[in-house]
């Protein structure tokens, strides 16, 4: 038998010949694929799971698409494109919890995201402390671009032209004069109540109740026992599809047969599942254009559903088009910088000054508060329970 002594000694030659081949072998790995190349990370902040997961998703999908078509030009210049996929649970003490995580890894140099300007308003502040560029595909309320954060930008319409352009449509098309208001009480759903009302009472309808619902409710006889008792010829509803959902249907289970309207937030094929037939009669303001519209939209509707076997949701297209945003102005940035890793700064400076960017969903041109000059919003009617509901016309700025 071999003494004690022999066998470490055997034992430790044996693992540095190990060590030496792992590291001769990693070498030649990273020589032949991406180890050599620096990384680059785009996150998504967006509900991945709870009432809003089906959007949440929507955006993590449809900018992972752009990421992934664009992962081999990055890769001649010398970079390796990641997603980090971040779920804000729709919560705002999530999104800055993740947020604070995001900002500690130099790698990221971009944020798409959020969907709620609940979440997007506080996260912001972190972003904005860090010089880390964020772009929403879907945050609408005014206050998050209002702050003038240099940060800060968004590719969808605020809520201060939302909120009108359902009045007008409300009244001039519907004949609405007798309306009944129910919010959320978040930053999204009163923003969008309020823009909505103020314009409702100038165009001289009577708001004959307003009143707020909780997150998460699911029995809404009390505030609908309210809007009995007003006999409006409208509900206008400042939310999100899960509560907008239910809402409808017990609306129609208790008789209220009128236009029921309400924001973007219900621009959802879960609205749909949920309402089901109770969705008849009801209208929706959305930031979100018909991207089958076009030859490149139906083209990424497409390019979408190959990828994820799922079809396209409101959002899918502007997250696409946020992330193509932040990699063009990545790219612009590394080019300025003789190919090499760019700075946040330098990747926020070239983002904000985007003018002209041709998306397949909406061109982009950023303001002095980084809002997109370019937005849009879409009038929709759910004639029937399927989705997507039928565009009925679209306002511009």
């Amino acid at each position: 038998m071999l003494s004690k002594k022999v066998i470490s000694l055997a034992m430790t030659a044996t693992l540095a010949l190990g060590f030496m081949s792992g590291c001769a072998s990693s070498s030649s790995s990273d020589g032949d694929s991406s180890g050599d190349k620096k990384v680059i990370k785009i996150v998504t902040q967006s509900p991945l799971s709870g009432g809003s997961a089906t959007l949440g998703e929507a955006i993590k999908l449809g900018a992972q698409l752009a990421i992934d078509q664009q992962k081999e030009k990055f890769a001649d210049l010398g970079f390796e494109l990641q997603l980090d996929a971040q779920d804000d649970q729709g919560d705002p003490k999530k999104g800055v919890a993740n947020a604070n995580l995001v900002v500690a890894d130099q790698a990221v140099l971009g944020v798409v995201g959020h969907l709620n300007s609940g979440v997007s308003i506080p996260a912001s502040e972190v972003y904005e402390k860090n010089n880390l560029i964020s772009i929403s595909p879907a945050s609408t309320a005014t206050d998050f671009t209002d702050r003038k954060l240099k940060t800060v930008s968004r590719v969808v319409a605020r809520d201060d032209f939302q909120g009108p352009a359902g009045a007008e449509y409300a009244i001039e098309k519907l004949g609405a004069q007798k309306i009944f208001i129910i919010q959320d009480k978040t930053s999204y759903g009163s923003g969008l109540a309020d823009a909505f009302r103020a314009a409702a009472e100038e165009l001289g309808a009577e708001i004959v109740g307003y009143e707020g619902i909780t997150v998460g409710e699911k029995d809404f006889n009390g505030v609908l026992n309210q809007v009995t008792s007003k006999d409006p010829d409208l509900i206008y509803f400042g939310g999100l599809y899960a509560e907008g959902g239910i809402l409808v249907k017990q609306a129609r289970e208790k008789g209220l047969d009128i236009p029921f309207m309400g924001g973007d937030g219900l621009d959802s094929s879960t609205f749909v599942e949920i309402a089901g037939e109770a969705i008849k009669n009801t209208f929706l303001t959305s930031v979100a254009g018909d991207t089958t519209k076009t030859e490149e939209g139906t083209k990424f509707a497409e390019d979408y559903e190959a990828a994820f076997s799922k079809s396209i949701e409101s959002y899918s297209a502007y997250a696409y088009d946020a992330a193509g945003v932040l990699l063009a102005g990545i790219e612009q940035a590394i080019k300025d910088n003789d190919n090499k890793m760019p700075t946040r700064e330098a990747v926020t400076s070239v983002v904000r000054a985007t003018q002209d960017y041709k998306g397949v969903v909406t061109e982009v041109g950023f303001d002095e508060l980084g809002d997109n000059t370019f937005a849009k919003i879409f009038i929709y009617k759910f004639d029937e329970a399927s989705y997507p509901a039928t565009l009925d016309g679209e306002i511009s700025q």
